[in-house]
């Protein structure tokens, strides 16, 4: 059977390794490479949304993917997830975005979700994709969205101490009103297993590690 390989899109590099690691530790026996452009994620900031012009860009990239070899693309940002969706029904290959198996994971775990991030531009995305989600299973849910003001701001100035403790205050308040929190950011992961146990008493999910779990299953 021939090798499958898996073309990775980034807003950012410093996502590279954490999907390196995973890839090598579930995918194998998949052929991996990375495509990294972190100016549209700062593009998106300053406009504070999705414009059309970043949308093509990321569907030049899922088509540069394919051209590359990808049998799969996966693209590990959310704040660009609808324009991964336009791209996906553009594409040759199939094309995930990294938060969707996350929302169904979630959806399927309980009635009350939260979604916690530290970016609007991250939390309008990720909290629309779970509601779609739900309503593609025909689940009944009660969404809460937070978002961590301040902690992004701190993390850019290099305080990465008062971004923790911001997002680690927000969590500890969200727990208590939620059957499972959804991390709209995965760089806030980190923060999540810094928490003492007591302080997670429902899941808490990140995407990479489930996204990839999930494209284990489909590339097996």
């Amino acid at each position: 059977m021939p090798t499958k390989t898996l073309g990775l899109i980034h807003t950012s590099a410093t996502l590279v390794p954490v999907f390196q690691q995973l890839c090598a530790e579930h995918l194998p026996s998949v052929q991996v490479f990375n495509i990294v452009d972190d100016s549209l994620v700062r593009t998106i900031t300053r406009e504070g949304a999705l414009t059309p012009a970043v949308a093509r860009r990321v569907v030049g990239y899922v088509t540069s993917a394919e051209a590359g070899g990808a049998d799969y693309v996966l693209v590990t940002c959310s704040s660009i997830g609808a324009a991964v969706e336009q791209a996906a029904g553009l594409s040759g290959v199939p094309v995930l975005r990294v938060d969707q198996p996350m929302a169904d994971q979630a959806v399927r775990t309980g009635r009350r979700i939260g979604v916690i991030a530290t970016l609007p531009t991250t939390l309008v995305p990720t909290a629309d994709l779970v509601q779609r989600r739900a309503a593609r299973a025909g689940r009944e849910i009660e969404l809460t969205s937070v978002l961590c003001a301040g902690a992004f701001e701190a993390l850019m100035s290099g305080d990465g101490a008062r971004h923790d403790a911001i997002v680690a205050a927000a969590l500890k308040e969200l727990v208590a009103k939620v059957d499972v929190v959804v991390l709209a950011q995965a760089s806030m992961a980190r923060v999540v297993d810094a928490l003492a146990p007591a302080d997670r008493p429902v899941p808490i999910l990140a995407s990479p590690g489930i996204a990839i779990r999930h494209l284990a299953a489909e590339l097996a």
